[in-house]
């Protein structure tokens, strides 16, 4: 039995089906109905329903859309908390949210803040502007998305921003991987926090290739899965006391410069 010090995360790696929401919506149901071991917490992909596309306008769903609706139904079903990012339109404005679905169907989001201009994200999405701190069975869980990986500042976790866990959703490139290990490893170290991170694979409408290696980092930078380039799920407990032992042990939060974030 899970309690609030431990959590039980499924990633799931997975290709996507070019912006063909119905298709991929399925093969996530098969896969995810497929998982025996208990869990609490199942990750998908950045824009996991669509794959990384730029069709914004044909593409987006409400809050109340099939794809939100087919989440809470998971959460319930699995009573495990679902998360990802997909497509949603809000005031005629679209954007790159991650969401977060509890069994009891309460939904979080945070909408992606760096949006990447070398895929002309920019243009037809519009960014965020605040982060979130998510309290789910005595974690707390910091969410972010891609490209927001190279922000260290925004993703720094404060006195005011205090996380045990961060998740990064991500569609990124297999010819930037070696980007994205280093990246991930070091906010796991900076921040001394657990970090969960899924990425796709398989080639986009866009002949864009990406090799996965999503990952779990301890709070000391220690890889706690194996990499893989191919579709897959993981399941893997992470402890609350293991996290506030080392930090306690090796304060280095306490030195910490303070700073103001405006956006």
């Amino acid at each position: 039995m899970t309690t609030a010090d431990s959590l039980r995360i499924t990633l799931i790696q997975s290709n996507l089906f070019w912006e063909d929401k119905r298709t991929n919506i399925q093969q996530f149901t098969n896969r995810i109905f497929e998982i025996t071991e208990p869990t609490d917490l199942i990750i998908l992909p950045e824009m996991f329903s669509t794959g990384f596309t730029m069709n914004s306008s044909k593409l987006a769903e409400p809050m109340d859309g099939f794809t939100v609706n087919w989440m809470k139904e998971v959460a319930l079903v699995k009573n495990a908390a679902i998360c990802g990012s997909l497509i949603i339109v809000e005031n005629s404005q679209y954007y790159n949210r991650f969401l977060f679905v509890t069994p009891d169907g309460n939904v979080q989001f945070y909408n992606k803040t760096h949006l990447f201009r070398m895929g002309e994200e920019n243009k037809y999405y519009t960014p965020g502007n605040s982060r979130i701190c998510i309290k789910y069975k005595g974690w707390k869980i910091a969410p972010f998305i891609c490209y927001d990986l190279r922000f260290p500042i925004w993703l720094k976790r404060t006195e005011q921003f205090d996380y045990d866990l961060m998740i990064v959703v991500a569609s990124w490139p297999e010819k930037r991987i070696t980007h994205w290990q280093v990246l991930n490893q070091a906010r796991a170290i900076e921040n001394q926090c657990y970090i969960a991170t899924v990425n796709r694979v398989g080639e986009d409408g866009n002949q864009i290739n990406y090799s996965g290696q999503s990952a779990l980092y301890n709070p000391q930078g220690k890889l706690l899965n194996e990499l893989t380039h191919e579709e897959y799920e993981t399941t893997f407990t992470i402890h609350l006391p293991e996290l506030k032992t080392y930090r306690k042990a090796f304060p280095v939060w306490l030195d910490d410069d303070n700073f103001e974030i405006i956006n």
